[in-house]
């Protein structure tokens, strides 16, 4: 017997009493970064189907040796489901600080990112395709070339004695997010 107090149920109360509401929405008609047409993700959220209140999702398709650039949520947990191919889901753990790298390489398994943790997806087939779960409608993505990238190279001297030309000529290739949320950098 289910408790029916138990666990979060999300209020779709906006979607009655207005007639049967539109359902469906075809997640290939929109893409969230595309870097070739093999390595895309797609995404659905509330702005695509009003409907879907309190979730959302993105198809990831990668071949190997391409990355899901490192990246936190900071208003999302995130579930990886892998349907086909082989992936890598590295993820770090705030409080500890553990890397813990989990191999997806079965139709099915999952790994769980709580929200605001630091992680990333790499392939390691060609054809590796999952779909990553949000338990927001309108999650947000903090990712790791903005901070790379927006961190004046004298921040890194000060910071960690590193020497600021050299990290600028190291960051140099990353033009920004749109260069690498699948990566890594087009080669110039």
């Amino acid at each position: 017997m289910t408790n029916p107090t138990s666990g979060y149920v999300t209020d779709n109360r906006n979607i009655t009493g207005k007639g049967t509401p539109n359902l469906f929405f075809d997640i290939n008609q929109n893409v969230l970064f595309e870097r070739n047409p093999d390595n895309v993700a797609y995404m659905l959220t509330s702005t695509q189907n009003p409907t879907m209140i309190g979730g959302a999702c993105v198809s990831l398709n990668l071949n190997k040796d391409f990355i899901r650039e490192p990246h936190w949520h900071p208003n999302a947990w995130e579930l990886d489901f892998l349907i086909s191919g082989k992936a890598t889901v590295s993820v770090l753990d705030p409080d500890t600080p553990q890397l813990v790298t989990y191999t997806l390489d079965k139709f099915g398994q999952t790994v769980f990112i709580p929200m605001g943790w630091w992680h990333w997806i790499s392939a390691e087939e060609d054809d590796t395709k999952l779909v990553l779960f949000f338990n927001n409608d309108q999650f947000e993505s903090a990712e790791g070339s903005v901070t790379l990238t927006k961190t004046p190279p004298e921040v890194y001297k000060e910071a960690y004695n590193i020497d600021a030309d050299l990290i600028a000529k190291v960051l140099a290739p990353i033009k920004g997010t749109d260069d690498v949320i699948i990566g890594p950098p087009k080669k110039e």
